[in-house]
């Protein structure tokens, strides 16, 4: 029987934090979470804005270009302990290879978010496998079939057919992301929406993938995550139970104060479904509701640092 005392003061304490929620307040996940897709900010200060607001303790900041070590530098010296980062560069430039090295000598611990108008087998993102292997470090790409604005056009496509690259690469850690992985959950999917909706039929590409190779990992970032673990909860449920050590948390998220606040999904139009959200919030809720405490923790925490090989 808990005692009294303990009961008043825990549901006391309950009732508040529900409070600072509905206000908008920071939840407490439970312990530790890292947003392992986060496109670092202007300012250490607006980093930290976002992180704060939507209860996330640590993140990986993704960036690009020859500064960047020097732009993760600031936000480590204000924040000790909070950051690491990944890098990226344009894959179909020459000296890409160069830069990607020089960026893991000075600290990256991995490469992407890698974006860019080539098929997924062609011979740019080739050499960034090839690399990301050499390198000893994950490569987080971005699968897209469907433009999001006419003029946007596709990256990395086709993704159906990824299991050869998953095999020809096998020492190659690769971290999957955006509306083509995500909408392979489902087995009908025609690449012909960037976020279906409804039920999922079982038997997906990605579902099987995940399943079958060890060197793949799914970033459940985006709407793009977000839609898939939220348009069938029956299959959610069972899809986070058998895929829970391969499952990262990422938000992705545009939000200026991790309320929602500012620009939601980048003036994408087709994720207006999450328009003036928090997407870490939204998706961290989604994964709090569909898994166990421990599951949880390995798909906020665990996952994450053990593939990035950061002590938890």
């Amino acid at each position: 029987m808990i005692d009294r005392r303990v009961f008043l003061k825990t549901s006391a304490g309950a009732a508040a934090a529900g409070c600072l929620f509905a206000q908008g307040g920071a939840p407490d996940w439970g312990g530790p979470v890292r947003d392992n897709h986060f496109h670092m900010r202007p300012t250490p200060e607006a980093n930290a804005a976002h992180l704060d607001g939507c209860g996330v303790s640590h993140a990986v900041l993704l960036t690009r270009g020859a500064n960047a070590a020097a732009q993760v530098k600031a936000n480590q010296e204000k924040y000790p302990g909070r950051y690491i980062w990944f890098a990226s560069a344009d894959i179909t430039k020459p000296d890409a290879e160069a830069i990607l090295t020089q960026a893991v000598k000075e600290g990256a611990c991995g490469l992407g978010e890698i974006k860019f108008h080539v098929e997924a087998a062609g011979p740019e993102l080739r050499r960034m496998y090839a690399l990301a292997a050499d390198l000893n470090v994950p490569i987080m790409v971005h699968f897209q079939e469907v433009p999001h604005t006419p003029t946007e056009g596709v990256f990395s496509t086709g993704f159906k057919n990824f299991e050869a690259i998953l095999k020809a690469y096998p020492k190659t850690k690769f971290l999957g992301h955006a509306d083509a992985f995500w909408a392979n959950v489902s087995a009908d999917y025609a690449n012909d929406a960037a976020y279906p909706a409804g039920p999922i039929k079982r038997g997906g590409v990605t579902d099987k993938l995940l399943g079958d190779y060890a060197n793949l990992y799914g970033d459940l970032s985006a709407n793009s995550g977000n839609n898939a673990l939220s348009r069938d909860p029956e299959f959610t449920a069972d899809f986070l139970k058998r895929h829970q050590n391969k499952l990262i948390f990422g938000s992705d998220c545009a939000c200026a104060d991790g309320r929602g606040a500012g620009i939601s999904q980048a003036g994408n139009p087709a994720a207006s479904r999450l328009a003036g959200k928090c997407v870490a919030r939204e998706t961290l809720t989604v994964l709090k509701s569909h898994s166990t405490p421990a599951m949880f923790r390995k798909m906020a925490w665990e996952n994450g640092s053990r593939l990035l090989g950061v002590k938890s």
